[in-house]
């Protein structure tokens, strides 16, 4: 069947490519309305995060053209990575305390999957140069700011490494203000070639130091992810290019993502079906998903005897864990989007959805401040949690206005 939009007469006026965006959000967000852009990194993470990531290399380029003249302007300056999340933003220090109202800053997500139509959420999606201005915006809370963004391609693949933006009034989406974002970026990329390089030549020369051992290739570039948390089917992210996958495949590859040195086909075949189902199951689900990796993300074919992936793939469910593990539980809670693959009956992928879950509750309930805990209320999963209910009512100040909330709450599951 498909979807229904609200009948709204500004979605009909929309240019066509804003419109397909709204209908995307529609379909990823379902309203417009209290959306708030996620905060993904704190600041040590994302001073970790920003070092490795290769638009670091461009950073020069971009702060000469675009961040330096853009001071006194009303401008803000953003770079994103490939999945729409904003690790630099700079500009006019007025304007920068406007952003961060609506939570344009540094450590958030801008993607459309998490805010909506915004030109560098649906430049990345669209893989081309975006302006978004105004009311074009899903969000009505942006709906004073303008923004033109270019997706930054990776030299030798093609592949989009994130995006540059430019975000302001009505001086953001000139036809100058676009023609001067893509110079920038290909100044950027032709930056990044040469980076590219000279890695590859000191790597040559440190080889060529070594009679034996690995090639002189420099480490990947991307950090690939699989996102399974509050969805049945995968999406995933590889050399900045998105996939979504079948529920079965993505049950593999998470299994696979987990067990970094492999697994026989006795073992992934126990971990992904329930009992009594053949190795031939197994097996060729590996075809066809080899097949799909083939075409879509070549780097990430398994590979086999035993199963296993070529590079690291890092788990959106592991990564909720490690924050918790660290104390982040804003920055945990931020990321979790709802148990992991919630039908799949896959034994492994059961025990991913029941060890995220509770180690998120048990944390929250324990360490988490009054609002961080009155955010985890509002999962589904907590809906009929009294305990947690009773916990937040106990941490709340007694003047609290957010108690009366909380006590109505309570009264309806206690009746």
């Amino acid at each position: 069947m498909s979807p229904t939009y609200p009948l709204l007469d500004p979605l009909e006026a929309l240019r066509p490519l804003v419109r397909d965006s709204w209908k995307r959000s529609f379909d990823a967000l379902a309203t417009t309305g209290g959306l708030e852009p996620p905060l993904i990194w704190e600041s040590r993470e994302l001073i970790e995060f920003r070092r490795d990531h290769p638009l670091s290399a461009i950073m020069p380029v971009i702060n000469k053209l675009l961040i330096e003249p853009s001071h006194d302007t009303g401008l803000l300056v953003a770079v994103g990575d490939e999945h729409g999340r904003l690790l630099w933003v700079e500009g006019d220090s007025s304007a920068r305390r406007h952003g961060e109202n609506i939570n344009f800053a540094r450590g958030a997500d801008w993607s459309e999957t998490a805010v909506g139509t915004s030109a560098p959420g649906t430049a990345l999606v669209l893989g081309k140069s975006v302006q978004i201005v105004g009311r074009e915006h899903f969000n009505p809370a942006v709906h004073s700011w303008s923004c033109t963004a270019v997706p930054v391609h990776d030299p030798d693949s093609g592949s989009v490494l994130g995006i540059v933006d430019i975000t302001g009034g009505a001086e953001a989406v000139g036809a100058n203000t676009l023609s001067l974002v893509q110079a920038t970026v290909a100044a950027a990329e032709a930056q990044l070639r040469i980076h590219r390089l000279e890695r590859q030549m000191d790597a040559g020369k440190r080889q060529g130091k070594r009679s034996h051992g690995t090639s002189g290739a420099s480490k990947p570039l991307y950090r690939d992810s699989l996102q399974i948390l509050g969805r049945d089917q995968g999406l995933l992210h590889v050399a900045g290019q998105a996939v979504i996958l079948s529920e079965r495949h993505t049950e593999i590859l998470a299994v696979l993502a987990l067990h970094p040195d492999g697994l026989s086909a006795d073992e992934l075949t126990a971990k992904v079906y329930p009992d009594g189902t053949s190795l031939t199951s197994i097996r060729a689900e590996m075809v066809r998903l080899r097949k799909l990796l083939l075409s879509a993300a070549p780097s990430l074919v398994p590979e086999s005897r035993p199963y296993r992936l070529p590079r690291p793939l890092v788990l959106d469910a592991e990564q909720v864990r490690n924050y918790l593990d660290r104390g982040a539980h804003r920055l945990a809670l931020n990321m979790y989007r709802g148990e992991a693959m919630p039908r799949s009956l896959a034994p492994a992928v059961e025990g991913i959805r029941n060890r995220v879950a509770v180690q998120l509750r048990e944390a929250i309930l324990n360490d988490a401040s009054p609002e961080v805990l009155l955010t985890y209320l509002q999962l589904s999963e907590a809906t009929d949690d009294v305990e947690a209910w009773r916990t937040a009512l106990r941490l709340l100040p007694p003047r609290s206005p957010k108690r009366a909330a909380v006590v109505a709450h309570l009264e309806d599951l206690e009746t």
